[in-house]
């Protein structure tokens, strides 16, 4: 098959042709969007870094980012208005000053049980699966769309790799399916390893002893679809690291910690590895935040005494268990 000669001449990957491809066919993803994700992509150790205030740029860039949001806070998007007709219709409309959602809803985590990550990673056929907002409560990025979804990428943590003192290992990021894992295997082959459902799984189940977090997550420039399981410790992490400063960039499991009481002996090993801050001693035995807990289970996977299991929470968002939507969808 021959190659397009601009391809050739600018040497564009096939990774990259790859993900151009799905840019040009998903719904309402523009040059913007397909920009962002390219970028995001091709440098997430940077763009992480700098998201994270970990790199040094962003101490000499931070007087230029005050001075750029304080010149955007003059002009909020309801102020904006969009003209209707003349030479330009439309000239003012600007996705990042009109547009409602928050930084959250253009990136954003799903916490999964143990089962449930499995679940996904051992997926032996394409999914397409939308309109999930009973799941992933956010306004964008929110498909569950996977093609080829055996093919998936062990990738060193951009968190855990911004950090001076990171957590190991750092291979815990699993990248799923097509465009995906071509592209990043193709930009970072020194950071990243093909692996088998088989290994995803192994990773995941280590990663739970180590009392860590697992996590599916969408993003918008990712053609607003879900692209990876991370594996998040609370020190790393900064989406965790966000949810704790106020941005909900996390959404529940669906699930809640509950005690039994009669098994508690208040030994606090929950309260010390809960990663979320969300146990706290309580008369001789402990108590569960409702309101902070996001059903991740690593508090049962640690209680000596099998006092803590999860229960499912009807006030949250649906739990992702891939084989029960699947089946709904039917």
């Amino acid at each position: 098959m021959k190659t397009n000669p601009i391809l050739r001449i600018f040497k564009i990957s096939s990774g990259t042709r790859a993900g151009l491809r799905e840019a040009a066919r998903t719904p309402g993803f523009g040059l913007i969007d397909t920009l962002h994700g390219y970028i995001y992509g091709r440098w997430p150790y940077l763009f992480i870094s700098v998201g994270l205030g970990e790199h040094r740029l962003v101490r000499l860039m931070r007087p230029i980012i005050n001075v750029l949001f304080n010149a955007l806070s003059r002009f909020p998007a309801d102020n904006i208005r969009i003209e209707t007709s003349g030479p330009r219709p439309g000239r003012l409309q600007n996705r990042f000053f009109l547009r409602k959602e928050t930084f959250a809803d253009t990136y954003h985590g799903k916490v999964l049980r143990l089962p449930a990550a499995k679940k996904l990673v051992t997926v032996n056929k394409d999914i397409h699966l939308t309109e999930m907002e009973k799941v992933i409560p956010y306004r964008l990025a929110r498909d569950l769309i996977l093609k080829k979804p055996d093919r998936i990428l062990a990738l060193e943590c951009p968190c855990r790799s911004a950090r001076a003192d990171p957590c190991l290992p750092l291979d815990v990021c699993l990248i799923m399916g097509e465009p995906f894992v071509s592209f990043v295997a193709q930009h970072h082959a020194d950071k990243s390893r093909r692996i088998t459902s088989g290994e995803a799984c192994g990773i995941l189940e280590a990663e739970a002893r180590r009392g860590h977090v697992h996590h599916a997550f969408f993003k918008e420039g990712t053609f607003g679809r879900f692209f990876a399981v991370c594996n998040c410790c609370e020190c790393c992490c900064g989406a965790m690291q966000a949810q704790r400063n106020g941005i909900p960039m996390l959404a529940s499991s669906g699930y809640i910690s509950v005690v039994d009481e009669d098994k508690c002996e208040a030994c606090g090993a929950c309260v010390a590895k809960c990663p979320f801050g969300a146990i706290e001693p309580a008369d001789s035995k402990v108590q569960i935040d409702r309101q902070i807990c996001m059903g991740c289970g690593v508090c049962s996977g640690f209680c000596p005494h099998g006092a803590l299991s999860l229960k499912r929470d009807r006030t949250r968002s649906d739990p992702l268990e891939v084989d029960q939507l699947i089946g709904e969808q039917k």
